[in-house]
C-alpha cells in the first residue's frame, strides 16, 4: 500500500492578504528528497484556468471532483462538474489532497500541521484543462497534484506500507444484486446531502448504478481499511445496505445477508 507524506512546516504558514491563501515559508529537510527526484522529470501538466479560494459557505462537507472523457459516471456530488474540468468544494487542504492522489482513506496521508487535517479552513477549487475535450482523468489529477503543489508550496515524497485490509467476495449462496436501471451513480447515507455515515449511528445505503469496485472503495473509505473487489462481478447495480453495529446487524452479518457478498 502507497502512502503520501505532506511535509510542512505548521509555524511557518502564514495568510497571504492579496490571495487569501496560505504560503509556506520553510520546508522540513526531508521534503527535498521529492523535489530532487523530479530534476529529469518532464514538466508537470498544468490547467489552462485555475481558481483556488477559501470557502465562506460554512458548509462542513467536501463535494466534487475531476470529470475527464474516461470517467464512469459519478455520485450526485460530481454530477455538476463540466467536462475536462476539476470542480471541489468546501474541503479542507486534506481532502485536496485525498482527490487528487487518489487516496482511498485520509489514513494514508502523513504529516504536515494540525489545520490541513482537521482546522476550519476550506477551500474550493474550480479548474479547467486546456482542451476539455481530450483530458483525461488521471490528467485531471495530475493538473490538480500540480495546482497544489505550487499553492501550497508543498513537499512531498511516497512511502511504502504494509496495512491489513479485506477482500470482497461473493458468498456461499450467490449474490442478491439487481442490475441497475438507473440513469446515473448515486450514493445515500440517509439523505441527499448525507454522502457520508456518521460513526456510531445505524446507517442505511441507498446506491444506484455502483460497480462492486466502487463499493469495495467505499467500504473502505468508511473505517474498514483497504477493501479489493474479487467479486467477479462486472455490472452496474442498485442496492440498498443497513447495518447497526451497536444493535446489529454489522456491516459483515448484513452484506451476507443483504447482498451476498463476504468480507474477507
Amino acid at each position: 500500500m502507497e502512502t503520501v507524506a505532506i511535509l510542512l512546516r505548521p509555524t511557518a504558514m502564514k495568510r497571504s492578504t492579496r490571495t487569501g491563501l496560505f504560503g509556506a515559508a520553510g520546508y522540513l529537510v526531508l521534503g527535498l528528497i521529492y523535489t530532487q527526484s523530479l530534476l529529469a522529470q518532464p514538466a508537470p501538466l498544468t490547467f489552462e484556468v485555475a481558481s483556488l479560494k477559501p470557502s465562506t459557505s460554512g458548509f462542513n462537507g467536501v463535494r466534487g471532483g475531476c470529470r475527464g472523457i474516461d470517467s464512469r459516471p459519478k455520485p450526485e456530488e460530481l454530477s455538476g462538474t463540466p467536462l475536462g474540468r476539476c470542480r471541489i468544494t468546501d474541503g479542507r487542504l486534506s481532502h485536496l489532497i485525498g482527490i487528487a492522489w487518489d487516496l482511498r482513506s485520509l489514513e494514508y496521508l502523513k504529516g504536515g500541521p494540525d489545520w490541513m487535517m482537521t482546522g476550519a479552513e476550506r477551500f474550493n477549487v474550480e479548474a479547467k484543462a486546456e482542451d476539455p475535450t481530450k483530458a483525461t482523468e488521471q490528467q485531471l489529477l495530475e493538473m490538480l497534484q500540480a495546482l497544489l503543489i505550487e499553492r501550497f508550496h508543498m513537499k512531498l515524497h511516497h512511502e511504502s506500507q504494509e496495512l491489513p485490509g479485506f477482500t470482497l467476495v461473493v458468498a456461499k449462496n450467490g449474490p442478491k444484486l439487481t442490475a441497475s436501471k438507473s440513469d446515473k451513480m448515486s450514493t445515500s447515507f440517509g439523505g441527499p446531502l448525507k454522502v457520508k455515515p456518521i460513526p456510531g449511528e445505524p446507517i442505511s445505503l441507498t446506491a444506484r448504478k455502483h460497480s462492486m469496485r466502487s463499493l469495495a472503495e467505499m467500504l473502505g473509505r468508511i473505517g474498514q481499511g483497504p477493501v479489493v473487489d474479487n467479486t467477479g462481478l462486472t455490472g452496474d447495480y442498485d442496492f440498498e445496505l443497513s447495518w447497526d453495529e451497536t444493535a446489529g446487524p454489522s456491516l459483515f452479518t448484513a452484506l451476507q445477508e443483504q447482498l451476498g457478498l463476504r468480507l474477507v
